[in-house]
């Protein structure tokens, strides 16, 4: 069995004892520079411009990423997806399930700290509430006087650019389900749904609540990868890890001093780490179950480290085995299954999207059995349901086989716009003498008169009267 790192869990409101709902203490992260920030920026305004850009982009005339919920298409650049294909949703979950368990087994929860929306739009909160009501100091500062012209109108900017943040965010994603560029004229001229209100202000109010009020109390307490995290590391796992060995005995010292002399490791015991982590941890307490993997204590200590002239990574991305003298395995049987896992679904996946049928077909039978035409023939009826998931328009042919001299009455060719849903009723008829029993198998084929590489077939049963021999 593989070990587990066991997690400590510490949380900002253990001091305040067993109660079981405890105040929440507010916490004032400080600013701070460094690699792993400008790393988390970069990527925060990739996903963010990915999210707030992709909805506004055209294609062939309409939105580009659109899920079209009444008429149940959904559109993703050149391709329409229907209710059918949700099965490649599903797949696509598990393969993003996969990749999260991969990249946690690799490197914890660095999905937390650098891409996890919630994370995302509380550091954009965060730096709203920086530029409107100053660093850690001033903010603590402010939050202890007395209510003044000064400390509503800085309130009153903070709450209004967090509201207006997230009114974008209930747009935009609400865009997603509705035409964007006609929604917002329409929320203003009151033409939008009820539905389309409802979202909007639903979107707006949790977005504002989440990243700007609650903050780590989701990631603590609301979010489940926090809770089954442990289970996946082992003590080959990267994860931000103070170093002990090294850091004790902390105390303050002056820059140059022979602190080694003193009994002092390279821990000054300033309590930057504890001051810039959005979760209001202590590093150096271990592993927690609070800590989401941001590296901003890694940051703030290295900087503090260059100050004094000692070597940086007191704070680290290491290893549970690094820390204590042995050799980490990077390559390790689980990590290679989920590897091994998720490549094959990822592959068999893009296959199946790239190959899916671009014609939807399938036949219901009327629910009389069978019938004597005029001519005498047998004839049975059908319904031939046929979907265009092809970004243009096509004429489909229609023909049937299974049965000798079996003869199709009805439209036998089509025209289907793009992502349309055609019914068309046909009628098959064969003599009586050709039917070798009462119930036969026929197949019905569907195949677009202009590219011969989009077809489908579909079988049915053609009923008949009983047949003495």
């Amino acid at each position: 069995m593989t070990d587990k790192i066991p997690v400590k869990n510490v949380t900002p409101e253990e001091h305040q004892g067993p109660e079981l709902y405890a105040k929440r203490n507010a916490i004032y992260t400080r600013s701070f520079t460094g690699l792993f920030r400008n790393v988390r920026i970069s990527a925060g305004i990739v996903l963010f411009v990915l999210f707030l850009g992709t909805v506004w982009l055209q294609w062939n005339g309409r939105q580009a990423v659109w899920w079209n919920l009444p008429e149940r298409k959904f559109y993703i650049f050149g391709a329409t997806f229907w209710p059918q294909d949700f099965v490649l949703l599903a797949w696509l979950l598990i393969i993003c399930a996969f990749g999260l368990f991969f990249i946690t087994v690799f490197a914890g929860r660095v999905w937390c700290g650098y891409a996890c929306p919630q994370s995302v739009w509380t550091w954009i909160f965060m730096w709203v509430e920086k530029i409107t009501e100053g660093d850690r100091n001033q903010r603590m500062k402010l939050d202890k006087a007395p209510m003044s012209a000064n400390k509503f109108l800085r309130k009153f900017a903070k709450h209004s650019l967090w509201l207006l943040i997230g009114l974008g965010t209930g747009l935009t994603f609400v865009g997603y389900f509705t035409p964007i560029r006609e929604l917002p004229k329409d929320l203003l001229t009151g033409q939008a749904s009820g539905w389309a209100y409802f979202w909007v202000s639903f979107f707006t109010f949790f977005t504002y609540l989440f990243a700007g009020w609650l903050r780590e109390q989701v990631c603590i307490y609301m979010c489940p990868y926090s809770r089954f995290q442990s289970v996946m590391f082992d003590k080959d796992t990267l994860i931000v890890s103070y170093d002990e060995a090294r850091g004790e005995k902390r105390g303050p010292r002056k820059k140059g001093a022979d602190y080694q002399a003193q009994g002092l490791g390279d821990c000054i015991d300033c309590k930057l780490c504890v001051h810039v982590c959005p979760t209001g941890i202590d590093i150096r307490d271990g592993l927690q179950i609070a800590c989401i993997g941001c590296a901003a204590c890694v940051d703030a200590c290295d900087s503090i480290m260059e100050k004094m002239g000692y070597e940086p990574g007191l704070v680290s991305y290491t290893t549970e085995h690094n820390l204590s003298g042995k050799k980490t395995k990077v390559l390790r049987p689980r990590l290679i299954g989920y590897a091994l896992a998720l490549t094959a679904m990822a592959s068999l996946f893009t296959y199946t999207v790239i190959n899916r049928p671009l014609v939807e077909f399938n036949v219901i039978k009327d629910r009389t059995q069978f019938r004597e035409n005029r001519q005498g023939r047998i004839e049975n009826v059908y319904t031939l349901v046929i979907i265009n998931k092809a970004q243009a328009e096509h004429s489909f042919k229609i023909t049937a086989e299974g049965l000798p001299g079996i003869q199709l009455e009805g439209r036998s060719s089509v025209k289907a716009a793009e992502g349309e849903l055609l019914s068309v009723p046909v009628s098959i008829s064969v003599a009586p003498e050709d039917l070798p029993s009462s119930a036969n198998e026929i197949t019905f084929h569907v195949e677009a008169e202009d590219d011969a590489t989009i077809k489908r077939s579909t079988s049915s049963r053609f009923l008949g009267p009983a047949v003495l021999r």
